[in-house]
């Protein structure tokens, strides 16, 4: 599956009007007329936002930029868009004013809604506006009206009543500020009236805006090994995790190397070798469902890694789960002597870096990070964080993994983003002790913390991690850094380079 959120064309207009018949079956005479959409996309074009997957138009946000004090929290649908004219807008406005949303009912379970209000808070950051304001429909009020409408906002915000649009609007913390009264004549399940809802832009500032798409949120895990009764509870686990991290906008979630190994438990009669073929067996079912959750929580995950049974060889293999649907996958090189000894298992082949939404990030498996050509390939390729599941039985295993992941950040110029098991798993073989501590490594220097630790969670306890990094800190870092490891190489003398 692949998810797409662009910006709308008027090529998209055919799809469009069925998109939206088919999310507003009870207006369906009400639909954007071509010339409409025409405007918006020519005086607009980056307030217009389409989602497709697998190509197929399947939800679209419209929005103009006005100036609000122009028109105060008292107005209609008619008002605030100059009687569909759209003249309102002006580019020198302070509030993004949304003026559609609305998903293909077919494509509502991919969370796509939250995806659109993600991107258009997004833009209102960008374009330093102030806030996004909007009227809310309140469709479900048909089947309530004897509730005053500020009666049933309230029993909505307590939960007490589910409206498919004002409870999706509180949910991605938009406030409910007044009722519109007669808003939108046409919208007769919601009696004429709408609700004035508005999210706040923190970063908003009255001076030309200078921010830059430049901190990049990582969520890791740090999973305690456990029993699970089924797969189901695995999955369980797992969205858990991705759904806290989802709430608080990581652009990352890091899950730990082998991290669905309890569900090695049934063959645990059968050799090591065997019983992690039997679990490899599972591997594509879990890869699917994690990029399900991952476009759904619209997250990038690092899916820890799991084993993969190929042309009789196993390979350690993570997948990078994009929050737009793409898939990647990278193969642990340097295996351990354990992973030899009891699994058989095979290194991989391919060294590179990953291009996501958020610049270019590297990926290796616990024991590669303690071989340092790896990673300084790999920045070479333009690397700005590198991610590293681990798992790790001893503290001394830890501490191998934990130093050099720190020093790939010193010498790399780089973030280091580490996570690892926790706790003991009894009744699978070669399981049964872990010893783990997530972190995130810095460079070294005046900008990043005097520990060059930018965060740590506490030892051997289930948990999670969140960590704001700054990427142009590593830009300064290189140009006027107190040194400047990557630019100051002997390249006359040596260098690293892939074969």
């Amino acid at each position: 599956m692949q998810i797409e959120t662009r910006t709308l064309t008027v090529q998209d207009y055919s799809e469009l009007v069925e998109t939206m018949k088919r999310a507003y079956p009870q207006m369906s005479e009400y639909v954007w007329s071509k010339r409409s959409i025409e405007k918006l996309t020519r005086i607009f074009p980056q307030g217009q936002i389409c989602i497709t997957v697998d190509g197929k138009l399947a939800a679209v946000a419209l929005s103009i930029i006005v100036n609000y004090d122009e028109f105060g929290d008292d107005h209609t649908y008619s008002d605030i868009t100059g009687n569909y004219t759209f003249n309102t807008h002006t580019s020198t406005g302070n509030v993004l004013y949304g003026i559609e949303v609305f998903v293909d009912p077919e494509f509502r379970e991919l969370r796509l809604g939250r995806r659109l209000y993600d991107a258009r808070k997004e833009l209102c950051e960008l374009l330093n506006l102030r806030s996004i304001i909007l009227g809310g429909r309140i469709p479900n009020y048909h089947k309530h009206s004897e509730l005053s409408p500020r009666e049933y906002i309230r029993r909505v915000r307590d939960k007490e009543i589910y409206d498919p649009v004002l409870s999706f609007q509180l949910s991605n913390n938009f406030l409910p500020i007044r009722v519109l009264k007669k808003y939108l004549p046409e919208d007769e399940s919601s009696k004429e009236n709408a609700v004035l809802l508005q999210w706040n832009n923190i970063y908003y500032s009255k001076k030309p805006n200078t921010m830059q798409d430049s901190i990049i949120r990582l969520g890791l895990v740090q999973w305690q090994m456990r029993h699970f009764k089924d797969i189901d509870a695995f999955y369980e686990q797992v969205e858990f995790f991705v759904d806290v991290m989802g709430d608080y906008k990581a652009d990352f979630v890091l899950f730990p190397e082998l991290f669905n190994t309890p569900l090695l438990a049934p063959f645990n009669k059968l050799s090591e070798r065997d019983s992690m073929i039997e679990l490899a067996k599972l591997t594509e079912e879990i890869k699917m469902k994690i990029s399900d959750l991952a476009i759904s929580y619209n997250v990038n995950i690092i899916s820890g890694s799991m084993p993969v049974f190929e042309n009789n060889d196993l390979y350690n293999v993570s997948y990078l789960l994009h929050r737009d649907g793409r898939i990647d996958e990278y193969r642990k090189i340097h295996i351990t002597p354990n992973e030899k000894k009891y699994y058989g298992m095979k290194g991989g082949n391919e060294i590179r870096v990953f291009d996501t939404d958020c610049g270019k990030i590297g990926l290796v498996i616990c024991y590669d990070v303690e071989f340092p050509e790896l990673p300084r390939i790999l920045a070479d390729q333009g690397m700005k964080i590198l991610f590293v599941p681990y798992l790790t039985d001893t503290q001394n295993a830890y501490m191998r993994v934990r130093h050099c992941a720190a020093a790939r950040a010193i010498e790399n110029e780089c973030y280091v983003a580490i996570a690892g098991c926790v706790g003991n798993l009894p009744g699978v073989n070669n399981m049964d002790i872990q010893f783990g501590q997530a972190a995130v490594f810095t460079p070294s220097d005046f900008a990043f913390p005097s520990n060059a630790v930018k965060g740590e969670a506490t030892p051997n306890t289930e948990m999670t991690l969140i960590v704001d990094v700054d990427l142009n800190l590593l830009k300064d870092l290189h140009h006027h850094g107190s040194v400047q490891v990557m630019k100051d190489r002997r390249k006359d003398l040596y260098e690293t380079y892939l074969k």
